[in-house]
């Protein structure tokens, strides 16, 4: 059965909006930059990124160990330690979210400029 262009747009779209989802995440970017290059225990995590909640953190871990993009690994002490890492999937994402990062950091004092200035046009439209 031949399916209309329109709706294997339209699917592929809908199984897209899931993965973009999880990877747009600002949860997800910190924490893929933070575990780029070495495992990382949940409260070191936690540390680094700054302002994140724990119910937080530990939502975006299972997230993304669930996509297959972070492994989990148990150390047998005591008390247990787990440890977080990339795995193939997680590290072929650092690639493309350290050039985002780049390209926002080269561009964020340009946005910062355009959002003052429509912002006071905005303000200007409400007054008057």
């Amino acid at each position: 059965m031949h399916m209309p262009a329109e709706h294997g747009v339209s699917s592929q779209c809908r199984r897209l909006s899931g993965v973009l989802t999880i990877v747009g995440d600002k949860w997800t970017v910190m924490i893929v930059m933070v575990l780029i290059g070495q495992g990382r225990r949940f409260n070191e995590l936690k540390r680094l990124i700054g302002g994140i909640s724990q119910q937080m953190l530990t939502r975006t871990l299972k997230a993304l160990e669930r996509d297959g993009m972070v492994s989990r690994t148990v150390h047998p002490t005591v008390p247990p330690q787990v440890e977080y890492a990339l795995t193939d999937l997680g590290r072929s994402l650092a690639e493309p979210l350290q050039a985002l990062g780049a390209w926002a950091n080269s561009h964020v004092e340009a946005i910062e400029l355009n959002r003052g200035a429509y912002d006071a046009r905005a303000d200007v439209k409400l007054a008057g």
